[in-house]
């Protein structure tokens, strides 16, 4: 009944009304147009598939262009070295330079450790110093395995995984590794010892580790 009533022939009155023409044999059109329809893979028998399912025409939506972004690749590490990123230049090598830097750490400090006030809780401030920045911090070697290391002062101007690197007053910049050494850090009165063996990450990552506390640390 259903596909009698696809195929029926449009009535005489309602050619005119609609406004189209009638074919003369429907069967035929039906069969044309399920044929440029349906895809390549399942025009073998059109009546076959009007008898068992129904039938999807051949649409498809209009795919979108998926066009990765390309995203700017930083500098690996070998060419970091050949260009000289972290490398200062003999001539910006003056510890007065980087005083304002110093002054700008403080007053981070301060302001990490809610005022760094007497009645401060030295465990509270040791934990914020674990994880805060030292780029700028006025550091002094109090014990080292390498003798030569013991008394050097001076601003840290980088950082890196297993050193510190620091200008002293006399405008000489000094490598000095973390490992086996424990250095000072005076801010406000308050003085805080770092134990460089401990202290082995880059100021990125330190800021995620936690911390376990250790009754004593050996260099």
């Amino acid at each position: 009944m259903e596909e009698a009533l696809v195929r029926a022939t449009i009535p005489q009155d309602l050619v005119k009304v609609l406004g189209v023409e009638s074919r003369p044999n429907p069967k035929a059109f039906t069969d044309a147009f399920l044929k440029n329809s349906l895809p390549q893979t399942t025009r073998c028998d059109v009546k076959n598939l009007l008898t068992h399912k129904a039938v999807i025409l051949g649409y498809t939506r209009p795919k979108k262009d998926k066009r990765k972004s390309k995203k700017p690749k930083g500098l690996n590490a070998r060419q970091k070295r050949a260009m000289k990123v972290f490398q200062i230049k003999p001539e910006h090598q003056r510890y007065e330079l980087f005083v304002p830097l110093h002054d700008l750490w403080r007053q981070y400090i301060i302001d990490l450790c809610s005022g760094l006030k007497p009645t401060s809780n030295p465990q509270f401030v040791q934990q914020k110093l674990l994880k805060a920045d030292f780029h700028g911090a006025v550091i002094t070697v109090v014990r080292s395995k390498c003798p030569s290391y013991v008394g050097a002062t001076g601003i840290i101007v980088q950082e890196f995984k297993h050193v510190f690197k620091i200008i002293t007053r006399e405008d000489k910049m000094k490598v000095i590794p973390k490992r086996n050494s424990v250095f000072s850090v005076e801010i406000n009165g308050f003085v805080s010892h770092i134990y460089g063996s401990k202290f082995e990450q880059r100021a990125s990552e330190r800021s995620a580790k936690k911390f376990k506390v250790r009754g004593t640390i050996d260099l």
